[in-house]
This record gives C-alpha cells, structure tokens and sequence, in this order.
C-alpha cells in the first residue's frame, strides 16, 4: 500500500466556510419556521386589510339601490334604529305601491286611448311623465328626506318631509279624481269607462284608482304619525336652520 507523502494527515475535511457544528436539520427547521412566520405575518396583513374594507362599508355604505344601477346605500336594519324600522319600512312598501301605481295608471291611459277617449292621447302622454318624474322625484323629496330624519334624527330632514310630501298628499287626491286630458286613471275616467261599455279600461281604471287611495291613504296616516313624533323630539325651524348652516346640502348625500 502506497501513501502520499505531500498530503497533510492534520488538514479537515470541512470547508473554512461552514460551522462543522451545525446541524444540517436543524438550519432546515430554522428556514421552516421562517417561512411560517412570513406567511402568517402576510395572513395578519390581510386581515387588518379585510377588516378596515369592512369597517368602511359599515361606516360609509356600499352603493346599493336601485338594485339594477346603484346610487345610493338604503339599508333600512343597519341605518334606522330599531323603534322605527316599522314605519320606515311601511313608508318604503308605500313607495312601491306608488311605483306600481304609476305603472297600472299608464296601462289604464292606454286602454283609455284604445277605448276611444277624445283626450287619450294627452292622458298617455301625461302619465308616461308622471311615470318617471313622479317616482323619482317621490323617492328623492320625501322618501329620502324621512328615511334620513330618522337615521340622523336631524330637524331639516323632518321640514323637508313636510314640504315635500304635503305636496304628495295633494297630488293623490288630483289622480284619484281623474280628470280627463290629466294623465290620471282616476275615479271620472273610470266610471266614463263603466258607462261606457270598455270592461278592460274601466277595470284597469278601477285598479288605479285603488291604488292611488291606498298609497295616499297610507301616506296620509304616517304623516300624522311623523308629525306627533317631530314635535315630541322638540325639532324646531331653528334647529332646521343651525343644521342647514353646519351641515349644508351635503348632508343629504351622507351617512353620518
């Protein structure tokens, strides 16, 4: 057997560069632990992410109504306070039937035109009008103004309510009577259909007409209610008036 003489019998066989200490599993449990610490630290991260989404939602809404193209957060559990969340959801199924109304009330000008009347074509053309003003204009005038009262318990919104739907209620009793040539199905233009004859159009008359007594019925009676409500919270003009000055319009458009 031969041996090198130029080799060195003290040399080690480790590199200078690694501790001949260490333990090769447990540099891989130390680069393990690592990693989760990263990934939780990440998991953290989002959360916190998550959460302050959430909050912001909860703060600030979510554009959610009209349900086809939303403008607005309506959200009658999370913004009116539980006493009120009756009423304000009674206020809002009479929205609705407004809606409905509307709808049935153009159907019943048609029917009217079809009929014969002299003055149809001026009551389609009324009523298409009314279909979308009238429905919008309810929503944003007196629906909104209420819904915001309650949820912020705020003088001007109550005024607003008053006016605005003061109006409403006027305007009910104008297409419950039905005058013709005014775009309304009402109480005239149905029994003019009875009389003469047109089943179709005097039903849908009748129906109208229903509705709009329902709705205006129903407005009338929470007005009344709203009203007592108002004047035991102690809301005044003044208030009204500080509330417009601190706040301005813009608190039509806000949650808090």
């Amino acid at each position: 057997m031969s041996y090198n003489t130029n080799e060195n019998p003290f040399a080690s066989t480790h590199s200078l560069d690694t501790n001949p200490f260490d333990d090769p599993q447990s540099n891989a449990e130390a680069r393990r632990l690592e990693e989760l610490r990263q990934r939780e630290a990440d998991l953290e991260r989002r959360e916190r992410e998550l959460s302050q989404k959430a909050d912001n939602i909860r703060k600030h809404g979510k554009n959610n109504w009209p349900p086809f193209f939303p403008l607005i957060f309506h959200s009658i559990p999370e913004e009116i306070p539980d006493a009120s969340q009756p009423l304000i959801t009674r206020l809002y199924q009479l929205w609705l039937v407004l809606l409905g109304t509307l709808i049935l009330n153009m159907i019943a000008c048609i029917f009217i035109l079809i009929a014969g009347s002299s003055d149809g074509g001026r009551d389609v053309g009324a009523s298409i009008g009314y279909l979308f003003t009238i429905s919008a204009l309810s929503f944003l005038l007196w629906y909104r103004p209420i819904y915001n009262g309650y949820m912020k318990e705020q003088a001007l919104y109550y005024y607003l309510y008053f006016f605005f739907g003061g109006f409403h209620l006027l305007f009910s009793i104008y297409m419950i009577i039905g005058v013709p040539s005014t775009g309304s199905a009402g109480f005239i233009q149905m029994i003019q259909m009875f009389v003469g004859h047109h089943w179709a159009a005097a039903v849908l008359s009748l129906v109208a007409t229903i509705g709009w007594i329902v709705q205006g019925a129903g407005n009338a009676f929470y007005y009344r209610q709203i009203y007592s409500h108002h004047t035991a919270a102690g809301h005044t003009m003044e208030k009204a008036k500080t509330e417009l000055a601190s706040h301005g319009a813009k608190a039509y458009f806000t949650r808090g």
